[in-house]
This record gives structure tokens, sequence and C-alpha cells, in this order.
């Protein structure tokens, strides 16, 4: 990882840390995460308008996940664990293949989300949690 990517990566950060502390995002916080993530902080900020982000939490470990709609007419949803992973083609081609993005939309509308709380949440049975992360 490169110097310039770590530095952003600790910029949004404490964005992030700034928005769930306040339960709010400011015009400008909203400003620097589209700074650093571009068109992606946009489509993520429409996913969560539309109230496209629901967590699934296992009972009764706790443990959790997001699953995040996408934005084509089929609307899918992405299984998505907001710092580490998304099951969109987008994670894997411009993240992590050509590494042109530092996260995927689907991401950055579970972190905005969870921030604000803006998201459903829905309880399981560890056992179909498992199952859901089986099906990766």
């Amino acid at each position: 990882m490169s110097a310039a990517t770590s530095v952003s990566l600790a910029v949004a950060d404490a964005v992030w840390a700034e928005i769930k502390s306040a339960g709010q995002a400011s015009d400008e916080h909203l400003s620097i995460l589209e700074t650093l993530f571009g068109k992606n902080m946009l489509r993520a900020c429409k996913i969560v308008d539309e109230r496209g982000v629901r967590r699934v939490i296992g009972a009764p470990s706790g443990r959790s996940l997001f699953l995040v709609m996408g934005e084509s007419k089929r609307k899918e949803e992405y299984l998505c664990f907001p710092e580490h992973l998304c099951t969109c083609y987008s994670f894997f081609y411009d993240v992590v293949g050509r590494g042109e993005q530092l996260s995927c939309k689907h991401q950055l509308a579970a972190r905005l989300a969870e921030a604000v709380g803006e998201h459903q949440e829905i309880e399981v049975k560890d056992e179909e949690l498992a199952d859901m992360l089986a099906k990766l």
C-alpha cells in the first residue's frame, strides 16, 4: 500500500469517526469523503437515501455483516464487510484488481449508513449467518 493510500485511508477513518460521533454527516464531511472516494461516495449517498442498507446480526454471537442494494435494474444485494470486502464486481475489479479505488460504493454506503444510523437491522440465528457466508 502506498503512502498516499495510507494517508487517504487515515483521513477517511477520522471523518467516519467524526460522523459516527455526531450521528450525522455534515456537508464538510461529505465533501472530504467525495474528494477521497469520488463518484463512489455520491452513489453511496444515493443508496443510503433510498434505504438500501441492511445490517444482518447473528444471534447469539452478535457477529454481523451488511447487505447493500445495487443500483442496477436487477436490484441485486451485495454482501459487504465495509472495511474489508464486498461481493460486487467493482470491488474485485476496481479495488483489488486494478487498485483504482479505495472502496466500492457498497462499502461506503454501509459505512455511512452505520455511522448515521440509517440502516435496517435484521436478527438471524448464527447458523443462518454462517450459511450466508458459506455462499461466498
